[in-house]
């Protein structure tokens, strides 16, 4: 049996193959303009549980995490404005409001009243979004490589600046390039040790609509998102705060933010860096099974 390479980074060039061009069924008579896209998972019966994807990311990258709970837990995922199937919406879901209206709405036509929130990076953000302002929807919060935004109006200033520029890059057409260079951020390279991981995590962002994600660069961005810094005093509900050992930026993060509400705890899984849920799923399951059995 090949062991895996534990230290070595895959060189980025390594991992893109041959283009694979992805032709979008056509859906347009199932199509709905008010609701999202959503996977469900497990018994209804079950304490349900609500799980939100990064930024180019999309309710599969949650399907092995929701196997391992269907058993205890009733799992929705939905694709946010902009990814999965979740496309040419209203320009209003393409924002952290319009984005939660839409997800409020999708619980509501499932049933669905009070659940746990698990949510990776934008999606994180965005679950924090959803637990402070729609706090009675809300029994439970686990916050995955997040943050409660940029303080500061310049600081926001620039990262809108960042952000816009990336929108028009995706426009611009070179899809390929814009994958390559966003998996050269130093926040990914412990993904890069994994190379079948990397391989399929960049074959399942090549099925996206560049242009859709653009949209959701601009009003979901961190440039975006108001800073809720200074809400996490009103958090009431349990509250794990995720990071991977090897993301130290993300790891501070979590401790800072559980050092400012007693409803926050940290939690570092050792090995791994950013996406803690697809570098190391079992153990992710577990501890998410574990935050369940005390919820």
């Amino acid at each position: 049996m090949a062991q895996a390479r534990a230290t070595e980074t895959i060189p980025i060039h390594e991992v893109f193959g041959p283009v694979h061009h992805y032709e979008r069924l056509e859906w347009d008579t199932l199509e709905r303009y008010d609701s999202l896209s959503y996977e469900l998972s497990g018994d209804r019966w079950s304490p349900a549980v609500l799980f939100l994807h990064g930024f180019m990311g999309s309710s599969a990258g949650w399907r092995e995490v929701m196997t391992a709970l269907e058993e205890r837990a009733f799992c929705v995922a939905v694709d946010l404005p902009g990814h999965g199937a979740s496309l040419r919406l209203e320009p209003e879901a393409y924002t952290f409001e319009g984005a939660a209206r839409a997800v409020i709405r999708t619980l509501d036509e499932l049933e669905v009243g009070r659940l746990v929130i698990v949510g990776y990076s934008m999606g994180g953000r965005f679950a924090l979004y959803l637990a402070l302002r729609y706090p009675e929807r809300c029994a439970g919060l686990i916050l995955e490589s997040a943050s409660p935004g940029l303080e500061g109006d310049e600081e926001r200033a620039a990262r809108r600046a960042a952000d816009e520029e990336r929108a028009r890059r995706l426009e611009a057409g070179d899809f390929e390039e814009f994958l390559r260079d966003w998996y050269r951020q130093p926040l990914f390279a412990p993904m890069a040790r994994n190379e079948k991981l990397l391989r399929q995590t960049i074959e399942a962002r090549r099925r996206n609509e560049p242009v859709e994600l653009a949209r959701s660069l601009r009003g979901m961005g961190t440039g975006s998102q108001p800073s809720l810094w200074g809400e996490l005093d009103r958090l009431g509900v349990p509250t794990l705060a995720v990071a991977g050992g090897l993301d130290e930026k993300y790891a501070g993060i979590s401790s800072r933010m559980a050092s400012l509400s007693p409803w926050i705890e940290p939690a570092v899984v050792r090995g791994v860096g950013h996406n803690v849920h697809a570098e190391a799923p079992a153990k992710y399951a577990s501890l998410l099974g574990r935050f369940l059995g005390g919820v």
